[in-house]
């Protein structure tokens, strides 16, 4: 989290939100955004079809805390940490958080890939705050 100039309070964690591939549902993505912007985050929508290294073109660009990604296709345990990996190939370490459709059996197995979070269908709006609050707090550097 960043702190601004000759202040003592922190700024807003930034968190980027995206879809990866193909998948076209975007609602669930949307609403997240609200969630986490009406709970003081600062939110960098890059929306629907994604590549792993635009993504992480866009953290650069745009100083994130946080990258969230929305999977609803079946392919998270492909193109989740294909989003890790292109983070970490430009230094970065970013944590990322996964929403959507992902089997619990599934979980384990991003967390092992590096996402630092995986949130279901359902989950509070007091779960994915405090998702991405404890994703930027376990980050290296934060």
């Amino acid at each position: 989290m960043a702190m601004p100039a000759g202040g003592t309070t922190p700024a807003p964690l930034r968190v980027l939100l995206a879809k990866v591939g193909l998948d076209g549902h975007d609602r669930g993505l949307r609403v997240v955004a609200r969630i986490l912007r009406d709970n003081g985050f600062e939110i960098v929508f890059a929306g629907l079809r994604q590549t792993p290294e635009a993504i992480a073109a866009a953290v650069i660009q745009e100083d994130v805390d946080v990258v969230g990604v929305s999977m609803h296709n079946g392919a998270h345990l492909t193109l989740a940490p294909l989003v890790v990996r292109a983070l970490r190939a430009t230094g970065l370490d970013t944590p990322v958080v996964v929403g959507g459709i992902v089997p619990e059996v599934d979980v384990p197995k991003l967390r092992a890939q590096g996402i630092a979070a995986v949130l279901g269908p359902g989950a509070s709006n007091e779960q994915v705050v405090a998702s991405v609050r404890g994703a930027a707090a376990q980050a290296p550097g934060r």
